[in-house]
């Protein structure tokens, strides 16, 4: 049974029209008093719940609602609802346990879905699914070591529901890997998968890109533009680096994941996407949002679900599946052989200290392979070729500048810089010389993973 908390009976008759439409059993109710009987009653599966009663807009009553609910029910999920001018109050609701807020008017689809995510996510879990990863697609996720089980088997589970998921962990983990994987094990896996790096698009062309323009719109606006949402429409979008995102384009990002309603530049007309959004960053969210540097209700609207990836010091039981991998990778790739490691290879891999993670390990496996162009690798192979935080990185030494193309060289540069910097594209791009957007555009020329 879903439990509707709310004054205005208009609000009460739409909301129980429509969830009784959709399947559910509903009981609607006026106040606290009322909701506080029922819960103790009935034990409802999900609260849906209003923030201020009677001609209160402070919201007090509706938070000490919340908290006597947690007490007699802590198990049950509270979507609350409050208007967009009160949306703070939505965020000391999540603070005090709510598990999601909308704001009104509500879009429908976008509520049901909500409510169909808390439900999925808080259900018992099931015997026979207990063990998510192993029948999970992995796609070219590699390894066995617990650290990274134990982020499948969530992947696992969140899958299926539209959970919204923010992928934290250091730069060069795997999150890009990691929100495919739930792309690709979702209801949505034949829908698009649209990439948005956030940190590679500048404030004044936010807009543009993600929500599109008509013609005409502005200056260079010589033709139609469709947004990155609406390319994502029954979909995943996934925006990678969101902490990177000015305050600004936070505000805009925000209203979107509202209601999932937008209006492209020079277009009146609203547009509505059913979009499931999976974000991605290396930074302290919490931290910036206690330095006012990100909006706290977006990062309670991100993060529903928070899966933090462990760093390849932490997992280095993989690292002889991740070089073998990347090994073949390459040797595909280039029509090569297939590169073979002894066993004091293996071991030098799996003993270095990798502050660039994944990604480090993948250029050294990578580098050596081309370098050396021996079947069986050693110790002495990979070291030779192990950057050390105190070796010059700016470019290749002389003789390895022989026979490369300018593009070689400079993939080269890019690759070595990026681990030099541990992955930090700021300091890649003022190391090299070039802006955010420029380093942005080389690695998508160059195929780098970041």
């Amino acid at each position: 049974m879903i439990l509707i908390v709310d004054d205005d009976s208009a609000i009460r008759s739409s909301l129980s029209f429509m969830l009784k439409r959709a399947g559910y059993d509903v009981q609607a109710v006026p106040g606290p008093r009322e909701a506080i009987d029922t819960v103790r009653t009935r034990a409802p599966e999900l609260i849906l719940m209003d923030m201020n009663f009677t001609l209160s807009t402070t919201g007090e009553e509706g938070l000490t609602l919340l908290r006597q609910v947690k007490v007699f029910r802590p198990e049950v999920p509270v979507i609350l609802m409050t208007a967009w001018g009160s949306i703070q109050l939505a965020v000391q609701g999540m603070q005090a346990g709510a598990f999601d807020f909308v704001t009104k008017p509500w879009n429908n689809a976008a509520l049901l879905q909500r409510i169909e995510t808390a439900l999925a996510l808080t259900a018992p879990q099931a015997p026979d699914k207990a063990d998510g990863a192993a029948r999970l697609d992995r796609s070219h996720i590699i390894g066995k070591s617990r650290g990274l089980t134990d982020v499948l088997d969530t992947v696992a589970r969140i899958a299926p529901t539209n959970a919204s998921v923010l992928i934290t962990g250091e730069s060069g983990t795997g999150k890009e890997l990691i929100a495919e994987a739930i792309h690709l094990n979702s209801r949505r896996a034949g829908q698009p998968f649209v990439k948005v790096n956030l940190g590679g698009i500048s404030q004044s062309l936010f807009e543009s890109e993600m929500f599109g323009h008509k013609k005409g719109a502005f200056t260079d606006a010589t033709a139609d533009r469709t947004g990155r949402f609406e390319l994502a429409d029954r979909g995943t979008i996934f925006l990678d680096e969101i902490g990177d995102l000015d305050l600004s384009c936070q505000v805009k990002l925000l209203r979107v994941l509202q209601d999932q309603t937008f209006e492209p530049l020079g277009d009146s007309r609203p547009r509505k996407v059913d979009v499931r959004v999976i974000s991605a960053t290396n930074a302290d969210l919490r931290h910036m949002v206690a330095e006012h540097t990100f909006r706290e209700d977006l990062f309670y609207r991100i993060n529903l679900i928070t899966i933090k990836l462990p760093p390849l010091r932490e997992r280095r039981e993989d690292i002889p599946l991740l070089a073998r991998h990347f090994a073949d990778r390459q040797a595909e790739a280039n029509g090569l052989p297939r590169t073979d490691f002894s066993a004091d290879a293996l071991q030098f891999l799996s003993r270095l200290p990798y502050p660039g993670n994944i990604r480090e390990l993948k250029n050294l496996v990578e580098r050596t392979i081309l370098v050396t162009g021996k079947p069986v690798l050693d110790a002495a192979d990979f070291d030779a070729q192990y950057l050390r935080p105190d070796d010059a990185v700016h470019a290749p030494t002389s003789t390895r500048l022989a026979g490369m193309t300018l593009e070689e060289i400079e993939r080269q540069t890019i690759l070595q810089t990026l681990e030099q910097h541990k992955g930090n594209l700021s300091r890649v791009a003022a190391s090299l010389g070039i802006s955010r957007a420029a380093l942005y555009r080389r690695l998508e020329k160059y195929g780098i993973d970041i």
